[in-house]
């Protein structure tokens, strides 16, 4: 096995929540991932509220799911 030496900031150290100087490379990839899935979902919150997403309600987006079905078998 080889190692991988990694300088992170006190600040990136705090930010994700790291408790350990020693972590196996999946270990990483999860805090990583985790991270960019947190990232993801701010931005994703952000886009619905500027387009005005945020207060549709899970019948309304059903209904457009079934629209844009329905366009989609007709134009086969």
């Amino acid at each position: 096995m080889r190692t991988l030496n990694i300088s992170v900031s006190e600040l990136e150290y705090e930010k994700f929540g790291l408790k350990e100087e020693n972590l196996t490379f999946s270990d990483l990839l999860d805090i990583i991932e985790r991270e960019l899935a947190r990232k993801n979902l701010r931005e994703a919150v952000e886009l619905g509220e500027k387009y005005g997403f945020s207060n549709t309600t899970m019948e309304e987006i059903d209904k457009e799911i079934k629209e844009i079905r329905a366009n989609a078998k007709s134009n086969y």
